[in-house]
């Protein structure tokens, strides 16, 4: 992976602008190209690759999808690094990665009361499994979405459009299985 350990005087935003950037000209795309694959404006995508722009968990998977990583792949696979939108709080315990090139990423998501946020579908083949530690929350496919309480799973695959949400608030595990050997976007 690009950029997997930059040097220790390299921000986290900075490392992930050296990420995006790396990985946006190994696929060949141009910033215009890229945007317009992950639904963001082009100007946000030339401010993340600067540096100038702190990404959001929302843009960081927009980005994701397109470039053919997981999360990780972006924000780096050092357990403790986490991104949040406001919505959701994403905090990496752990990433494996397998020989076929697949990953397992585990984290600790806090979703805050009253939000939902839509995520949009990542590399095909991958598949999500969220377990509710504390609270309610709901989790899946966007329109097939189940509720969830303390010790309820629930999994769906993660190359659709899904959800995460809570009314009241809540904690849990998300654990993203993202295949290898998978072609990724041309």
């Amino acid at each position: 992976m690009p950029e997997d350990n930059p040097p220790p005087d390299v921000s986290p935003r900075a490392a992930v602008a050296r990420r995006i950037a790396a990985l946006r000209h190994a696929r060949g795309l141009s910033l215009t190209a890229l945007a317009a694959r992950a639904g963001i404006g082009k100007g946000t995508l030339s401010e993340l690759e600067s540096g100038t722009r702190n990404p959001t968990l929302e843009t960081l998977y927009a980005l994701a999808g397109p470039l053919g990583v997981p999360l990780t792949g972006l924000v780096g696979d050092e357990a403790g690094r986490s991104v949040s939108d406001g919505v959701v709080d994403a905090h990496l315990l752990s990433v494996r990665t397998h020989d076929d090139g697949g990953t397992t990423e585990v984290f600790w998501l806090t979703l805050a009361p009253g939000g939902t946020r839509i995520s949009p579908a990542h590399r095909p083949g991958t598949v999500e499994h969220f377990r509710v530690v504390r609270g309610r929350g709901h989790a899946g496919e966007r329109g097939a979405e189940q509720g969830l309480g303390p010790g309820e799973a629930h999994s769906w695959p993660g190359d659709t459009v899904h959800t995460y949400g809570s009314e009241e608030g809540a904690e849990g595990v998300l654990v993203i299985e993202t295949p290898g050997d998978v072609p990724g976007p041309s």
